[in-house]
Parts: structure tokens; C-alpha cells; sequence
């Protein structure tokens, strides 16, 4: 029997500046709720207005 939850049943998120769909990690487990950006490249990309 596989253990854990398969990737397709994972909550997922898009993200603001790329507008692409990304799952939960594991490291980001205690604070999902606050995780907005996919990536650094997202969280550093100037806003647009």
C-alpha cells in the first residue's frame, strides 16, 4: 500500500504574478495559509499595477 496522499489531491494556490497553479509542499505545511508566490522569482518580480 502507497503511503501519503497523491499529487492530484493536493490543495494548490495560482500565483499572483505568473498566474500559474502551484501545490502544497511539505515545507510549507505550517504556514499554507500565508504562502502566496510559487517561487522567489515571483515574490522579487516588481508588482504590476
Amino acid at each position: 500500500m502507497p503511503r501519503g496522499v497523491a499529487k492530484r489531491d493536493l490543495p494548490t494556490k495560482a500565483c499572483p504574478v505568473c498566474q500559474r497553479p502551484f501545490a502544497w509542499r511539505k515545507k510549507w505545511a505550517r504556514d499554507w495559509d500565508n504562502v502566496v508566490y510559487c517561487s522567489d522569482r515571483c515574490r522579487n518580480a516588481p508588482r504590476k499595477a
